[in-house]
């Protein structure tokens, strides 16, 4: 509480810090999420460019393109997420919506690479939506009861 010369007065509820710990706990989760979601679209990319006869796909899925196109753009998709996560430890706006983008193409990605490696594009969407979850949480909420 402020003092003045008229009496005591209350303080305008201040505006939302963008540094409150809640709000880059939850970013840095996000960036370490999208470096270590990345780097695996990475090796997704460079074992499908190298050896296409590693992965077998299923013949009546809906979905069938070229290996090694799906290669190249995991590869380039998967550099693309880790350099946005490394500049969301910045604390840039537009790092939080490149993030949320990004996400959402990583988990597209990964759902269209799903007959090549099932069980690995699920955890890759698990972790893309925790990324966009993790970007788009409201830490509002907890700094009112506080």
């Amino acid at each position: 509480m402020a003092s003045t010369a008229n009496g005591p007065s209350m303080a305008p509820h201040a505006a939302p810090s963008l540094n409150h710990p809640f709000r880059i706990g939850w970013t840095a989760f996000a960036a370490v999420l999208m470096i270590f979601g990345g780097a695996m679209a990475i090796f997704e990319g460079i074992a499908a460019i190298a050896r296409s006869n590693v992965f077998i796909a299923t013949r009546d899925y809906v979905f069938r393109f070229n290996l090694t196109g799906w290669g190249w753009i995991h590869l380039a998709l998967g550099v693309v997420i880790v350099l946005a996560g490394c500049a969301l430890f910045t604390g840039a706006a537009w790092a939080r919506v490149a993030g949320i983008v990004l996400a959402g193409l990583g988990a597209l990605a990964n759902f269209l690479w799903l007959p090549y490696y099932p069980l690995w594009s699920i955890v890759l969407i698990a972790i893309n939506v925790f990324i966009i979850w993790a970007l788009c949480a409201n830490p509002q909420e907890e700094e009112k009861s506080v």
